[in-house]
């Protein structure tokens, strides 16, 4: 099979793999510049993610684009179910039937623990990377607050050790802060 050279393959494998997704909107538009709209994103995730039995390990949600760590057999699905649920919801609020809201998204399977370890922290702390705020925690559409309050502090450390320096991810975005 060849790649088609416009679009990023998606190559899920069946099983229980673990993908950094990156997903962004059409010509990088902030649709999800209020925070209302975050809100929605953010529910429609959790909602679709449970409903596909996919975890999501780590998640940050900007008004242009989202990283997401995130295991199970249907991300795929999920992933589509998102882009064209939140397309029409968003296109309903904005009354454009039609208009593109989600580009694409580029996942890279984890299949290394520093990787992963990496990524983790990655989109934890993506809201400082863009400028949002001084501590990811401070930032409610990532995974930062919840991952320190819910995950073994031994681990909390772990990861907040691991560099992120050299992690490659196309991140060009401008992201603007919720309204």
């Amino acid at each position: 099979m060849s790649d088609w050279h416009h679009a990023p393959p998606h190559r899920f494998r069946e099983g229980n793999s673990v993908y950094f997704v990156t997903g962004a909107t059409e010509k990088k538009q902030h649709f999800y510049r209020r925070r209302d709209r975050l809100d929605a994103l953010r529910t429609r995730l959790f909602a679709l993610a449970e409903q596909h039995e996919c975890r999501l390990q780590a998640w940050a949600l900007f008004s242009n684009h989202y990283h997401l760590v995130v295991s199970g057999s249907a991300v795929r699905e999920m992933l589509t179910l998102l882009h064209t649920q939140e397309g029409i919801a968003a296109n309903d609020i904005d009354q454009t039937p039609g208009r593109r809201v989600w580009y694409q998204f580029r996942d890279t399977e984890l299949t290394f623990e520093r990787s992963w370890l990496a990524r983790l922290r990655y989109t934890h702390e993506n809201a400082v990377h863009h400028g949002l705020v001084l501590d990811a925690t401070q930032y409610r559409w990532c995974s930062a607050a919840w991952f320190e309050t819910h995950a073994p502090a031994g681990f909390v450390a772990t990861i907040k050790r691991i560099k992120i320096d050299r992690v490659n991810v196309s991140d060009d975005f401008l992201v603007v802060p919720g309204d």
